[in-house]
């Protein structure tokens, strides 16, 4: 009767379940090097709330040709996705400011590589995985606003409020999380874990 229970057999990075004379792929926990992760939100959700935020960036840039930012590595399948409903003329350009290296951030702000459009008078929407302290992206404003855009805005897929340390204006977030580390569409720990189609979030053991 085994195979009508299921029997859980573990492998380094997921689960596989034997039921019915079958293994299927269970995905809600995750482990990355030496962490366990619990999926935290799905991709059906993730998704329905990238298209809310592409819907309000169309309504609001109408008649606009916004240059889209999208800040690697973190943000590119959040990128993808939300381009995949924006239906107003755009560009869109990837540019590279990290501050992560491991669970934490390390406070270290570098200086943003790839940038290699003219932004004088344009209106700028920055695309993000993540802001949690706002530090780096104060300073990534700071460095676009002595290129002289017509106007700075930001669009992040996830947003701690609770970790903010710097007043922003960020326009357009997904979605807002307590301060767990997290990983998965996109978001890595020690650049593992980026490609997982849901989010997963750290398991305090």
């Amino acid at each position: 009767m085994l195979d009508e229970l299921g029997v859980n057999c573990f492998c380094p990075s997921f689960v596989l379940v034997f039921v019915r004379n079958k293994y299927i792929l269970d995905m809600s926990r995750v482990t990355i090097k030496d962490k366990t992760f619990e999926t935290s939100i799905p991709e059906a959700e993730i998704l329905e709330r990238v298209k809310l935020v592409a819907d309000r960036i169309n309504k609001d840039f109408e008649g606009k040709t916004p240059l889209f930012l999208a800040v690697l590595n973190g943000s590119f399948m959040y990128a993808s996705d939300l381009m995949k409903h924006i239906t107003i003329p755009c560009e869109i350009s990837f540019v590279k400011l990290a501050s992560y290296q491991g669970v934490t951030s390390t406070g270290t702000i570098k200086e943003i590589i790839g940038l290699n459009e003219d932004i004088r008078g344009r209106e700028v929407i920055i695309v993000e995985d993540i802001v949690d302290t706002g530090a780096t992206m104060k300073r990534m404003l700071e460095t676009l606003g002595t290129r002289e855009p017509a106007g700075l805005h930001i669009t992040t897929l996830l947003l701690k409020p609770g970790k903010l340390t710097v007043p922003l204006n960020i326009e357009y977030a997904a979605m807002e999380i307590p301060n767990d580390f997290i990983v998965g569409y996109g978001l890595d720990y020690d650049q593992q874990g980026r490609n997982l189609r849901d989010i997963y979030t750290l398991v305090q053991e």
